[in-house]
């Protein structure tokens, strides 16, 4: 297994990785003991504290442990621990099965993912297995906090508040499979309200984080950094708008940013990203068309950069379905242009808000 020295060393030689959950292990791992053989477990000194300050920082907690479902969950619910750990994985199924349930139900990436247990053989399974994965022995738990992939340079209120946003999202997931209609009947019941509006300095940290945890619904997988988007924000041939949603159930907070390089002549889209949490609700589409509205207004070309990868094939389809077509291709790099002839109206479930 890699080493926590290992992993420092790393960071430094390469882009830094960003871990958006950590999935734990329950048997000598999260506490002492094992829960179905031992009269009693105790909990692993400072595992609370370390618990909450993941939580803090905006990285989420699941369990993928081999044992009885809901003997573990109600030893949880006795150590007050059971709310912080999303989709649960608490069955007699692979390590990696259980990983990889769980990186489809949070829709995350499998890099994404840290994995810590105790037993080498399931460490060494789910490496074989997913070798995306970040494993790490339950020795090193006393250092994980100070790892680099754990500490996300800003926290912002979106990152103190994701795991609650997760929580709202599975009760809108509950109600839409409940829901017995269309999916715009069920859309129009969440009395959404989608805002975009010129990203201010007290933005910039949640655009940040936005650039390097979004990979999926990212037209160009671009990062920029605090300075940089501030560079963006005050400049004159830039434009850097950020969107944010709320609906019936709650904040999703900030979850949709642009980017557009502004000339006389025309505008081109070097970034365009949305929150997977919201890939479902059509806002990627609005926030589109409104920067087409807006270039339309202006008189001006509409240009778009893609940047291909494994992931973000749904944007370069939304590209194409708003009406973009290629101009030019070099190797990863498309560039499409929009001749803003058809721009779609703001569908009627949506409450759209613009603010300059």
């Amino acid at each position: 297994m890699v080493s926590i020295q290992e992993l420092n060393l790393n960071s430094k030689q390469k882009d830094k990785k960003v871990i958006k959950c950590v999935v734990w292990d329950l048997d000598n791992t999260l506490w002492h003991g094992v829960l179905l053989e031992d009269n009693q477990v105790s909990l692993r000194e400072n595992i609370v504290s370390l618990i909450e300050t993941l939580d803090k920082r905006g990285i989420l907690q699941s369990i993928a442990s081999k044992n009885e479902h809901y003997t573990a969950i109600a030893k949880l619910a006795e150590f007050g621990l059971q709310k912080y750990f999303l989709y649960p994985q608490i069955n007699w199924n692979s390590k990696a099965d259980s990983v990889k349930e769980i990186a489809r139900l949070l829709n995350i990436g499998l890099d994404a993912i840290a994995f810590i247990d105790d037993q080498l053989f399931e460490l060494e399974e789910v490496k074989f297995s997913l070798p995306e994965i970040l494993c790490i022995n339950a020795a090193e738990i006393g250092s994980i906090l100070d790892m680099p992939a754990m500490n996300p340079r800003f926290i912002t209120e979106d990152s103190r508040l994701r795991r609650l946003m997760y929580l709202s999202d599975i009760e809108r997931h509950n109600a839409e499979k409940e829901f017995v209609g269309t999916a715009d009947e069920f859309l129009a019941t969440l009395q959404m309200n989608f805002t975009i509006s010129t990203a201010q300095e007290a933005d910039l940290q949640r655009a940040e984080e936005l650039t390097l945890r979004t990979n999926q619904l990212n037209t160009t997988g671009y990062t920029y950094s605090y300075d940089e988007l501030n560079h963006f924000r005050t400049s004159e041939n830039h434009k850097l708008l950020i969107a944010s949603l709320d609906d019936k159930y709650g904040s999703y907070g900030k979850i949709g940013l642009v980017l557009i390089e502004c000339q006389p002549l025309s505008w081109t889209i070097k970034l365009l990203l949305m929150s997977c949490r919201v890939m479902s609700r059509g806002v990627g589409t609005i926030m589109l068309n409104h920067v087409m509205n807006l270039a339309k207004s202006h008189h001006v070309r509409l240009l778009a950069e893609f940047v291909s990868n494994d992931r973000n094939r749904m944007m370069y389809i939304s590209y194409k379905f708003a009406g973009f077509r290629e101009v030019e291709k070099d190797g990863d790099l498309v560039i499409f242009e929009n001749d803003l002839s058809r721009i779609q109206d703001v569908p009627e479930y949506v409450n759209f808000q613009v603010i300059d």
